[in-house]
């Protein structure tokens, strides 16, 4: 009943998830508007994808991943009779230390200098193949090879890169070798990625969705309601970057006192309130601030606590899964527990197990809420009674927990009952599917080619 106290807070029930949606609802159009967005917390960003594949799609591509510590270089083959993309070869390449804080010129020689040896072992040098560049940090897209870095996270900050274009800086790098070229580039998000490797296979995969250590999705939005973007025809697929929801205080009715502790601790205070509640960065030190607390009122561990548990971060978001897992569970339990260095009893162990699971179905729910606006908006967008698509999804709490994905699923098929949700895991989206986006957007490049040259071919037809 006491333990009940504690977790009754992360509990969300239909109706408030009902309300989430409908207030993510609210942000997806103040993030679309022209002159709303800038202040619009869920940031809507147009990412200049205008279709998913359509099967026709083929030949050779490289791709390019940074995204962290190291970055992945690729030799991608789109295979169209088979329908599959095949990632023919890639490297690794780590970025050193020092490297991650000095100039940007610099990084960027280094990234050419790895995608030449590429080249050079795969025997490429002398191809000109277009590019798919995932770029994972927050930028403002303003084509599909025009894309400037507002600032770096995840421990970069080289100098003279904050406020240029990325694929600038990428191409200067690679003519100041002079040993190779490259040909068309585009900018990938890892979400939009993530859902391109799985249109290939899957045709109506109209929404990626990841995960893993933070939360995004992205989908397909009719180009007249992105009133950023001059058009009135077709789409473009928009990340959403909802991360951000709740960052105005509009979550604020659930967010309980551990979340606000989460909050206040981490490196981006009052930033990206969604995901707080949701990602893998994070899931392990709610649980941890919980079962500190629970010690502290003498509900766990006889009211004592140990060094490790009262040490930010030491209680990993993995041990979530693996404390829910259906057989070794309770065993899995004990073992981190003593890792811990907790003197604990088997109730103990079940009640740590029950925290845990309370802690990821919440984000599973709440998932499902904002997924269930995405699918419902798609639905409504396209006047549909009834909407049947496809979500590629990767990130490591959806792909390792172990029932993550059918709480997620179960909810969103209350949520948004008109929507029947097909859910793909992703086939490296990073890397294959940003291959796709390349060979998308060649393929529209080339037909708008064809029917230029049929104007101008009919134009002077009529003339003569």
């Amino acid at each position: 009943h006491k333990v009940e106290k504690y977790l009754e807070p992360f509990r969300l029930s239909l109706e408030k998830l009902k309300e989430v949606s409908v207030r993510l609802k609210k942000d997806l159009i103040r993030g679309l508007g022209k002159h709303s967005h800038h202040r619009a917390a869920v940031k809507m960003l147009p990412t200049f994808v205008r279709a998913t594949p359509d099967g026709t799609e083929k030949g050779d591509y490289l791709a390019l991943d940074l995204g962290g510590t190291n970055f992945r270089v690729l030799y991608v083959r789109v295979v169209e009779e088979q329908q599959k993309v095949v990632k023919m070869d890639s490297k690794i390449c780590s970025i050193p230390q020092e490297m991650m804080l000095g100039t940007g010129e610099q990084l960027f020689d280094h990234i050419a200098q790895c995608l030449g040896e590429f080249l050079e072992s795969q025997d490429l040098k002398g191809q000109t193949l277009p590019l798919g560049f995932t770029f994972s940090f927050p930028c403002e897209q303003k084509e599909i090879d025009k894309s400037i870095l507002i600032r770096w996270t995840k421990g970069f900050s080289c100098s003279g890169v904050e406020g240029q274009d990325v694929v600038k800086l990428l191409k200067e790098a690679i003519h100041r070798r002079g040993d190779y070229d490259i040909g068309s580039v585009a900018m990938v998000n890892d979400t939009v990625g993530t859902m391109m490797s799985c249109g290939y296979r899957d045709q109506s995969c109209e929404i990626g969705m990841i995960i893993g250590t933070g939360t995004n999705a992205c989908y397909m939005e009719e180009i007249k309601n992105v009133k950023r973007v001059e058009g009135e025809d077709g789409r473009m697929c928009i990340n959403t970057e909802w991360g951000g929801f709740g960052d105005d205080g509009s979550l604020k009715d659930i967010l309980t006192e551990f979340d606000e502790v989460v909050d206040q601790t981490s490196i981006n205070p009052g930033v990206h309130t969604f995901e707080k509640m949701i990602s893998g960065m994070y899931l392990g030190e709610i649980v941890r601030l919980l079962l500190v607390k629970m010690a502290e009122d003498k509900l766990l561990f006889k009211g004592e606590t140990s060094e490790a548990l009262l040490t930010p971060g030491q209680f990993e978001t993995k041990y979530i899964s693996e404390i829910e897992e259906p057989d070794s569970g309770l065993e899995n339990a004990q073992k981190i527990l003593t890792a811990l260095g907790l003197n604990w009893d088997p109730v103990d162990a079940c009640v740590v197990r029950l925290v845990c699971d309370t802690i990821s179905s919440r984000s599973a729910r709440l998932c499902a809420a904002a997924l269930a606006t995405i699918s419902n908006r798609i639905r409504v967008n396209r006047g549909l009674d009834h909407l049947k698509t496809t979500v590629g999804v990767d990130g490591t709490v959806y792909r390792k927990h172990p029932n993550f994905s059918e709480e997620l699923q179960a909810a969103v098929r209350l949520l948004a009952p008109k929507c029947d949700i097909t859910f793909l895991v992703s086939e490296d989206g990073s890397g294959k599917g940003a291959a796709m986006v390349t060979a998308v957007a060649q393929r529209i490049e080339l037909c708008q080619i064809n029917q230029y040259l049929f104007f101008l071919l009919t134009t002077v037809t009529k003339l003569l």
